[in-house]
């Protein structure tokens, strides 16, 4: 057995965050969300829910976003990615369009943010599912890649 080296512990924090990431969407829609509907009053589960947004928006620009790209750049290096090799087959546009439906799922996210704060539920939840389908797309494209 090999030892864990450092390029393992960065594939690890990279891997991590994603789950964070898509775990905290998944508990929030599946787990959360419902339950406040259910046992708080309309005006509780309004700031609850808000909260809970702003809350994991916060960990998301503070933590999960530069863990991600961070570790997310320094795996590209490390496998000698380079923009060219993104065109061609296999592993560079399968990572082309795992970071092309990342960026697709943080814009989904930011959107998901400003619509909720201007009042447009319609909006902010259309984008919340755009978010975490697209997230669920991002995970789907990774376990493609290789792990050299």
């Amino acid at each position: 057995m090999d030892t864990v080296g450092l390029w393992s512990l960065v594939r690890f924090v990279h891997v991590a965050g994603a789950a964070l990431w898509v775990g905290g969407q998944l508990a929030l829609s599946l787990v959360v969300l419902p339950l406040a509907r259910h046992l708080l009053a309309p005006e509780a589960k309004d700031r609850f829910t808000a909260a809970a947004g702003r809350r994991f928006g916060i960990l998301t620009g503070v933590v999960f976003l530069p863990a991600q790209l961070t570790t997310g750049l320094a795996l590209a290096w490390h496998r000698g990615v380079t923009w060219a090799s993104l065109a061609e087959p296999g592993y560079g546009r399968t990572l082309a369009t795992k970071l092309a439906l990342f960026v697709v799922v943080m814009l989904a996210a930011a959107g998901h943010g400003i619509a909720h704060a201007k009042g447009r539920a319609d909006l902010a939840r259309a984008l919340a599912v755009v978010s975490l389908v697209g997230s669920l797309g991002v995970v789907l494209l990774a376990t493609a890649l290789p792990a050299s």
